[in-house]
Order: C-alpha cells, then structure tokens, then sequence
C-alpha cells in the first residue's frame, strides 16, 4: 500500500491540475464572450443611432438589425439575446424613446435568440451555408420584429391599428438588415477564432 501511495498522489495530482485547467479554459472562453457580447451590444446601440439610411417608405432606416443579427450569429442564442436587447435597447433609451426601451429590449432580444436557434443545426453540420440559405434562416427572425413593434406600438402604446403605418418602413429595414448582415457573417466566419471558438466551442458553456 506505501508502494502505490506515491503512484495514487500522482495520479490525483494529474487529475486535479486537469480539472484545474478545464477550469480555466471555461472562465477564459466566458470571459472572452462577455467582452464579445459587450461589444455587439455598442455596436447595436452605434449602428441603431448613428448609421441611418435613406428609406423609399420616406424617412430613414437604422442598420441595428444587421448587428442583432450579427450578434446573434458570432455570440450564440443566450449572449446574443443579451447584447442585440441592452444594445438596442439603451439606443432608444440616449434617442430618448424611453417608451420604446421594454419593447425593444423583448422584440430585438427574441430576433436575435431565433435567428442563433435556426442556425445553430447548420453550423453543427459544418457545412458550407450558402447566401441564400443565410437569408432564409433571419426571415422567421424579422418577421418578429416587424410584428413585434406593431403589436407593441398597437396595444402597449394604445396607437390601435394606427400603427400599421410603421410596417412597410419596418419591412425596409428588415431587408437592409437581412442583406448586410449575410454579407458581413459570411467575411466574419473565415475567421477560424470567431466561427470555432465562439460557436463550436463556446456554445457548449452556455
């Protein structure tokens, strides 16, 4: 028993510094998705106040829904839910839309947690999605968010059906986002650090 003794200390050291390292793994790959998701949600917030363009509806569409949908995509469900809500959330907030802020946070929160779910069964495949599929995949997404704001403006904001008249500006600029956001994930996953550690590995820590 004294003769196994050294081999058994050695053999829990083993299995101590092992966990020890997984340990580490998993709060530095946490850790490194909170600053992720810190800035995809300034850059919701950025590209939701700052960045506007030219609608054909008249006035002008923000770009916000292309970093929800990016942050949804890079960050996984649970971290791009945060970031895309806080993001676009404090935007109304410093735009002074305050009443906006509960609707945004839930409705662009939700695009950004259904638009990470259709697409997580691709990526696990590892196939090479195709544009058009990208697409696809944030239809389900927008469409919340174009009914979410008219059901929030109807019945939240007591507007009724008045507040259809936001639809087709909505739909502008969810077609804006839906192309942007294709175009920039597709450059973002050739980047092996974005698309295996953040998806691949990170999704299994959350």
């Amino acid at each position: 028993m004294l003769l196994l003794s050294p081999i058994l200390i050695k053999i829990q050291t083993k299995q101590k510094c092992k966990t020890f390292l997984e340990m580490i793994f998993m709060t530095d790959m946490k850790l490194r998705k909170l600053v992720l998701a810190a800035l995809f949600a300034a850059l919701c917030t950025v590209m939701t106040m700052v960045i506007q363009v030219p609608s054909p509806m008249q006035g002008y569409v923000n770009l916000g829904d292309c970093a929800v949908l990016l942050s949804a995509w890079v960050l996984g469900p649970w971290y791009g839910m945060a970031a895309a809500g806080l993001g676009s959330g404090l935007a109304d907030l410093l735009a002074g839309y305050a009443h906006y802020v509960p609707g945004t946070f839930i409705i662009k929160g939700l695009v950004a947690l259904v638009a990470a779910l259709l697409l997580r069964p691709l990526l696990k495949k590892g196939e090479k999605i195709p544009f058009w599929r990208l697409a696809l995949i944030e239809l389900p997404s927008e469409v919340i968010m174009v009914a979410g704001y008219f059901g929030y403006k109807a019945l939240i904001l007591g507007k009724g059906l008045a507040a259809a008249a936001s639809i087709p500006n909505n739909l502008v600029q969810a077609a804006v986002g839906i192309v942007l956001s294709v175009v920039l994930y597709t450059a973002l996953a050739k980047v092996p650090e974005i698309h295996k550690a953040f998806w691949k590995g990170g999704m299994n820590h959350v």
